[in-house]
């Protein structure tokens, strides 16, 4: 019988091996491609990096004001629970001392040993004493007993305040946890509109910021700290803002409307911080609260709340001083200067700037001086 040999794997050669090579690196490559890991993410261009950034910077600041809403909130609960508090404090001290009064009158009984008033008639020596003495003891029980009734009324008044200050402390909790989510999603806009420009060049980014192409030594710095210098597309202070708000002053309804109008351009160029309301920072909201403020008028913290200050107005009747608000959640707000322009603080990236007011969505306008 003829042996059977075992056959021995041959090794691939030289060829072979590099073609076999090649078709799984190709296949890898295919694969790779196919479940979408391969793609290089592409680059936005300036455009698109500029219709994200202005979506990102308008959604947060609609959670600013949300922000601010919670915040305003969150402090007036505070304080209601601080009141209730020492209220209740006081009520207890005084409690406290009218139980001391009780406490002396019932140890001044049991010292007198709560003798039967006709016994203490039969044994007295001086009757006549005794009658004048039971009579100041029968007033004495009078007020004893109405401090009793003073006492209870007290005690129920204090467990109410109590009650108060537990339901407002809830309150102060609730708050507090929205006033945290607002500012989680802020800041996560922010972040993800400072990722997108950081990927830009200095021009692109002077072009995504101001609306216009600027040379990078002019270009608007982004972020929140320290002021900018102005681009072209900003007017300055010196060159715009004097002569303009001269004009404001001269054609506003009334003279605080002119001085919110001054204020508002004494802070061109102010850096925009989300949640500030100045002197040196602002928000949109907190700009146009700071400027009526200097003129004497208390005006709510919120876009949302002061679009309802005053007597709305139509945009054919603006006048400087009047508030302009935009987009449809009415989200931003600015102040008319007249010619069709308002001061207003943008976003992150732009200072307190002189605007047109058509450059965004209007949603009304409002005189409240």
């Amino acid at each position: 019988m003829a042996a059977h040999r075992k056959l021995r794997a041959r090794s691939l050669s030289g060829n072979t091996a590099r073609t076999a090579a090649t078709l799984a690196l190709a296949g890898a490559a295919t694969a790779t491609v196919f479940d979408g890991t391969g793609h290089a993410e592409p680059r936005l261009t300036t455009a698109q990096v500029k219709n994200k950034v202005d979506r990102l910077y308008r959604e947060a600041e609609a959670a600013t004001e949300k922000y601010n809403d919670a915040h305003e909130k969150a402090s007036a609960a505070q304080h209601r629970l601080n009141t209730l508090r020492d209220e209740t404090a006081r009520r207890q001290t005084r409690l406290d001392t009218a139980r001391g009064a009780l406490g002396s009158f019932a140890a001044a009984q049991y010292r007198d040993g709560a003798i039967a008033p006709s016994w203490q008639l039969a044994l007295s020596s001086s009757p006549d004493r005794y009658l004048d003495g039971a009579a100041y003891a029968e007033r004495a029980g009078d007020r004893q007993a109405r401090q009793v009734t003073r006492v209870r009324a007290q005690l129920r008044e204090i467990e109410q305040l109590r009650g108060a200050a537990r339901v407002e402390a809830k309150s102060v909790r609730s708050r507090q946890v929205e006033l945290k989510r607002q500012k989680d999603t802020v800041t996560a806009k922010l972040k993800q509109a400072r990722q997108l420009l950081d990927r830009l060049t200095p021009p692109e980014r002077a072009e995504v910021t101001t609306g216009t192409a600027a040379a990078p030594a002019r270009a608007t710095r982004s972020g929140t700290g320290g002021r900018s210098a102005p681009t072209p597309a900003v007017p300055t202070r010196a060159s715009t803002g004097r002569a303009t708000a001269h004009t404001g002053r001269a054609t506003a309804p009334n003279s605080r409307a002119s001085t919110a109008v001054a204020y508002a351009y004494r802070k061109l160029g102010s850096p925009y911080v989300w949640g500030a309301t100045g002197p040196n920072a602002f928000d949109c909201s907190g700009l146009i609260q700071a400027a009526y403020r200097s003129a004497g008028i208390s005006l709510p913290r919120t876009t949302y709340a002061q679009i309802n200050a005053g007597r709305r107005v139509s945009r054919s009747q603006l006048q400087p001083g009047d508030l302009v608000f935009f987009y449809s959640g009415v989200s931003h707000v600015g102040i008319y200067v007249g010619n069709g322009r308002m001061i207003h603080a943008p976003n992150p990236s732009a200072p307190v700037r002189v605007a047109p007011i058509d450059q965004m969505p209007f949603a009304g306008a409002t005189r409240v001086a």
